[in-house]
């Protein structure tokens, strides 16, 4: 089935997030009581970490989380495009990853493609877009749709192939396929450090199109196809 796909018509994402303040004590402190409430779900068993202790890791939700970098890449003929939205202010990067999918993401055929996108990509940038009062694109509005009429992809899923009960990361299928990691510079857990402390958006932003190239040449492995060579892969 999966070769039955063309690859002009996905679109492949990835998202960094971080906590949406840059300390524990500069939310609102309506919020810090709320963070107090989730935190307590988030300790281990017998694990003395405060609220504050553990707000490095609100980035991960999007009700105390925003998105800074949005990245995307697409195949144009031979070549891989690579672009990213990115910036402080979150509404506008938004709506400017909005516009792309409405004008260009529209088509029946279209469809969305991310590493865990399903659990994590998508929902977020769905949610962070309610928030901000920007419409809903068709192809991440999933209310009322069949399952058959959402138009996501996820490597991650598709590597399941069922099973349900492991979480394989981006790293470790490229390592398996003989595909370049993206994990040479930072990773994940650095990303806030990253975007709070060195203020380096550019970083984060080459970091999340590393992994959207990968996870496009994760797919075409998927489909039997050759990785893409560097000199056909086209940042901006």
């Amino acid at each position: 089935m999966l070769n039955n796909i063309s690859f002009e018509n996905i679109l492949f994402l990835d998202i960094e997030t971080v906590p949406e303040y840059p300390a524990f004590d500069a939310m609102p402190e309506s919020f810090q009581k709320l963070w107090e409430k989730k935190s307590q779900r988030l300790k281990y068993q017998g694990e003395e970490s405060s609220a504050a202790d553990l707000y490095k890791q609100a980035g991960i939700y999007a009700e105390f989380g925003k998105i800074v970098c949005i990245s995307c890449g697409f195949m144009n003929g031979n070549e891989v495009r690579l672009k990213s939205f990115y910036g402080d202010d979150e509404s506008i990067l938004l709506r400017e990853f909005g516009d792309l999918l409405q004008k260009h993401y529209k088509h029946p055929d279209s469809l969305l493609c991310g590493h865990n996108g399903k659990e994590f990509d998508f929902p977020y940038i769905a949610r962070r877009m309610l928030i901000h009062g920007i419409d809903l694109p068709p192809i991440l509005d999933m209310a009322g749709k069949k399952p058959w009429e959402i138009r996501h992809l996820d490597t991650m899923e598709l590597w399941k192939f069922g099973d349900y009960k492991h979480y394989t990361s981006l790293e470790l299928l490229a390592a398996i396929f003989g595909i370049p990691t993206p994990k040479d510079d930072i990773d994940g857990s650095q990303v806030a450090k990253v975007y709070w402390e060195d203020k380096d958006l550019e970083r984060i932003s080459l970091y999340c199109q590393k992994d959207v190239l990968t996870t496009l040449q994760l797919f075409r492995k998927y489909q039997g196809l050759p990785l893409v060579k560097e000199e056909f892969v086209v940042y901006s």
